[in-house]
């Protein structure tokens, strides 16, 4: 390097921690503060991570419990367990206990646990999936005992290309014109089951046995 080019270099660095000096000077406080800040907000992240991780497992726990406890058919202690969860809880676990609390109410009387999913079909706070799921679970639960036109208009939006429930509210559909003896109808929704490619294997299976009740037409009913 020419000597020339050293002196212009050694120019510079001076200029440079020159520069450096009068801006720490002058804003050193701005600087240490947003140090501070930038620490703080770090910290503060990381102690909210931990707080909703811990939260998770807490409610895992509970959760895990409230099934032993249906399991071991304490049914009454089950159904505190996760009513206490979903009051208590906001994340993913808070939601699956107010759906096993709705099967739980339903394993005991169907209309009850129906009116549960009920509710939750219609709690804006869930994802369309959710609620979705939950009129599936409804419809299930009055297949026996309602009127085909009560279940009926909440399957159809469900039973839908690309809706990933479509499967079982077809199926649905179809045992629904069974009991009413509406093979036409019921055809209808098997013929959609036969036709989608996605249709589960085991869902295929029993579709041989319903195609099979549709060919053999309405049950006469002797006295």
């Amino acid at each position: 390097m020419a000597p020339n080019d050293e002196f212009i270099r050694e120019v510079d660095e001076e200029y440079r921690r020159d520069q450096i000096a009068q801006i720490w000077k002058r804003y050193n406080g701005v600087i240490v503060g947003v140090a501070v800040l930038v620490v703080a907000l770090v910290g503060g992240w990381r102690f909210w991570e931990h707080t909703q991780e811990t939260r998770a497992q807490a409610a895992a726990v509970r959760y895990e419990e409230a099934l032993k406890l249906s399991r071991e058919d304490k049914s009454k202690d089950a159904e505190a367990v996760l009513e206490s969860l979903a009051k208590e809880d906001g994340s993913g676990y808070g939601q699956l206990a107010k759906f096993r609390l709705a099967a739980e109410l339903g394993s005991q009387n169907a209309e009850n646990g129906a009116s549960a999913y009920d509710a939750l079909s219609n709690d804006a706070k869930l994802s369309p999936l959710w609620q979705d799921l939950a009129r599936l679970r409804a419809a299930w639960l009055r297949l026996d005992t309602a009127e085909p036109a009560k279940i009926r208009p909440a399957l159809e939006r469900i039973a839908v290309p690309g809706n990933p429930w479509r499967h079982s509210a077809r199926e649905l559909l179809g045992l629904s014109g069974l009991k009413a003896g509406d093979m036409d109808y019921a055809g209808r929704w098997f013929d959609q089951i036969a036709a989608d490619r996605d249709t589960p294997p085991a869902l295929k299976q029993r579709l041989a046995v319903y195609t099979a009740l549709v060919a053999g037409g309405p049950v006469q009913v002797t006295q």
